[in-house]
């Protein structure tokens, strides 16, 4: 019971308020993921598998639908458009279509998942296929490469690093969307939040914030760094050394 005097102080609505937020910020401690710790890191290892697995699959597609695209600039705008209209589609709106069709677990949310993908690695390997220099390509057919030999030794390579950079966008965005896919039972780190949600237990939602948020980070490094080893970056480092 909270005396007279300490009642009348809390009496405004802004009183009431930073004593809530008080009592709110008290709650969030690290003690869910001290004490769950090995439950935590399986449900980061399934979040992790679920993400790879969609980027996977979305690159099967994505490659040669870039290619394609790259090679005919009359379908950059269709291709795009239409990859860009889907990404827009609400996540639980998109999962609530598929739920007839696929069911509830892990196979809508991947393909989900796959499909929010695309406009990442497709515009990227449109744009890096694009940017590889003319002149590099007329002097790769001049001492007689043929075209896979020009498009496998000489503009892959070079475009390599934005591509790249498209995967790595696209791992990070579809680490992050794959919270929302617990809602199906798909698994991973989101189950932590809905279920710390539903049982109004702020540590275990902490729990789940703290590993995505950490998981995001360590993936989107790792990417950088594979994309800092590319030849195309090496090259250019040994350049501004020279």
């Amino acid at each position: 019971m909270l005396g007279g005097r300490q009642s009348r102080r809390l009496g405004s609505p802004a009183s009431r308020a930073a004593f809530e937020f008080g009592i709110g910020v008290s709650c969030l401690t690290l003690d869910y993921l001290s004490e769950h710790w090995p439950q935590v890191l399986q449900l980061t290892l399934d979040h992790l598998e679920l993400a790879s697995i969609a980027v996977g699959l979305a690159l099967l597609t994505a490659v040669p639908l870039g290619i394609l695209t790259s090679r005919f600039r009359t379908l950059t705008l269709p291709v795009l458009g239409l990859l860009g209209a889907l990404y827009t589609v609400p996540s639980l709106a998109f999962l609530a279509f598929l739920i007839p069709s696929q069911g509830l677990g892990r196979r809508p949310a991947i393909v989900m998942l796959a499909t929010y993908a695309q406009i990442f690695l497709v515009r990227n390997i449109v744009a890096g296929l694009r940017g590889v220099d003319a002149p590099t390509l007329e002097a790769a057919r001049g001492v007689g490469m043929t075209d896979w030999q020009v498009f496998y030794q000489v503009r892959w390579p070079l475009a390599l690093p934005v591509v790249l950079a498209g995967i790595r966008t696209a791992f990070v965005t579809t680490l992050s969307l794959a919270t929302v896919s617990a809602w199906i039972n798909a698994g991973g780190l989101g189950s932590l939040l809905f279920t710390g949600i539903s049982r109004d237990n702020p540590p275990q939602i902490l729990a789940g914030a703290i590993a995505i948020v950490a998981l995001t980070l360590l993936a989107a490094t790792a990417l950088r760094l594979v994309e800092r080893e590319t030849a195309v970056a090496r090259a250019a480092r040994a350049a501004r050394r020279g």
